[in-house]
C-alpha cells in the first residue's frame, strides 16, 4: 500500500455497505451483474466476475467491462455523496487482470447539490422498454447528458433523422441475425424469466410489450420462452430519439471508462425525468458494429440509447452485497 493510502481513513462499515449497495444497483448487460468487490483497508477493488460473461454476444468481454465500469461509477457517486472525494485507478493490477478499478476514499469534503441528485437517482434508475412520449428533449437537457459523458472521457452524440434511421435499420438487421442463432436463443433464455426468487437476469415483467407496428426493434427478451406473458398492441413512438456513446479507443481501459460514462449519463437522465432504453443489438454483431461508430472517424460505439419521457421500468432483481463481496 502506498504511503498516501496509509494516511487515509477507510470507510466505516456503514459507509462501505452504502457504497456497495449503490454499486450493485448499476445496470448490466442482460442484468448479469458481472461484478465482485474486495475491500482492502481503505481500497475497494471492483472486479469482473468472469463466470457471468455472455459468451455469444460478448466473447471479448467488452460489455462485461462496461457493466463493471457502471458499478464503479455508482460506488464513486455514493462515496462522494457520503462526504469523501473518491480516487480511482483503472486496470491497476497487471497480475490480476480481473481487477478493473480500484477506488479509495480521499479527503473529506461536503458534497454539492449535483452529486446528491445523482446519488438519489441511483435507486430510481430503471431501464424502460415501454412506449415513450414524443415530446422533444430540451436542448439544455441534451447538453447536460453530453457533459455527463464527457466528464468520464466519452462522447455522447444525438442522432439526426438520417443517422437515426440508419441506426434503426442496423438494429433491425442485428435483431434478425441474432434471432437465427440457436446459441443466442439459448443464451438469452438462460438470462430471462425464471422463478420470482431469482436475483439476476431479466424478469418477464421487464420484457418490452409487443410493438403493434413492428417498427421499433427493441431486443426480444421473450425469444427463449414459448409463451411469454406480454401485452400486445403497444404503439411506440414513430421517430425515437437516439444517442450514441462512443470512445476514441476500443481497449479494456476504454470499455471501463465507457461504462462509467454510460452510468453518469443514465443517472443524469433520471434526474431530468427521462426514461432510457439500451438498443445495442448492432454492437453484438461484429459485422455491423463498425458501422455504428459515433460521429467521427476512429470512434467506437459502446452504447446506443433511446431516450424520452415516460414511466421508469420495473425494478429488476439484484444480488445482495454479501454475494458479491470477496
Amino acid at each position: 500500500m502506498s504511503p498516501v493510502l496509509t494516511t487515509l481513513r477507510a470507510l466505516s462499515p456503514e459507509s462501505l455497505a452504502a457504497c456497495l449497495t449503490a454499486a450493485v444497483a448499476a445496470p448490466s448487460v442482460h442484468n448479469t451483474q458481472p461484478w465482485l468487490f474486495r475491500a482492502r483497508g481503505p481500497e475497494i477493488d471492483v472486479m469482473a466476475d468472469l463466470r457471468r460473461r455472455l459468451r455469444v454476444i460478448d466473447p471479448d468481454g467488452r460489455q462485461l467491462a462496461v457493466s463493471v465500469g457502471a458499478a464503479a461509477l455508482n460506488l464513486r457517486v455514493a462515496m462522494r455523496a457520503g462526504g469523501r472525494l473518491p480516487v480511482q485507478r483503472l486496470l491497476p493490477d497487471s497480475v490480476h487482470p480481473e481487477t478493473l478499478v480500484t477506488v479509495f476514499p480521499g479527503p473529506f469534503s461536503p458534497p454539492g447539490a449535483g452529486i446528491r441528485e445523482l446519488a438519489a437517482a441511483i435507486g430510481r434508475r430503471h431501464t424502460s422498454r415501454a412506449p415513450l412520449c414524443t415530446s422533444a428533449i430540451p436542448w439544455q437537457v441534451q447538453q447536460d447528458l453530453i457533459a455527463a459523458a464527457a466528464a468520464e472521457g466519452a462522447r455522447l452524440t444525438g442522432c439526426a433523422p438520417v443517422a437515426r434511421d440508419g441506426l434503426l435499420a442496423l438494429t433491425r438487421a442485428a435483431e434478425e441475425t441474432l434471432h437465427r442463432d440457436p446459441a443466442y436463443r439459448d443464451e438469452i433464455a438462460a438470462w430471462t424469466g425464471g422463478p420470482a426468487s431469482r436475483t439476476d437476469g431479466v424478469p418477464v415483467a421487464a420484457f418490452a410489450p409487443r410493438d403493434a407496428t413492428a417498427r421499433l426493434p427493441l431486443r426480444d427478451f421473450g425469444l427463449g420462452h414459448p409463451q411469454p406473458r406480454r401485452p400486445d398492441g403497444a404503439r411506440f413512438e414513430r421517430f425515437p430519439a437516439l444517442m450514441v456513446l462512443s470512445t476514441a479507443g476500443d481497449s479494456r481501459y476504454d470499455w471501463v471508462r465507457a461504462g462509467q460514462a454510460l452510468q453518469r449519463v443514465l443517472l443524469t437522465a433520471t434526474v431530468h425525468g427521462l426514461a432510457v432504453t439500451p438498443m445495442n443489438q448492432a454492437l453484438d454483431v461484429p459485422a455491423l458494429r463498425h458501422l455504428t461508430g459515433g460521429d467521427g472517424a476512429g470512434r467506437h460505439a459502446q452504447a446506443i440509447l433511446r431516450l424520452g419521457y415516460g414511466t421508469p421500468g420495473p425494478v429488476t432483481p439484484r444480488r445482495g452485497v454479501d454475494e458479491v463481496l470477496v
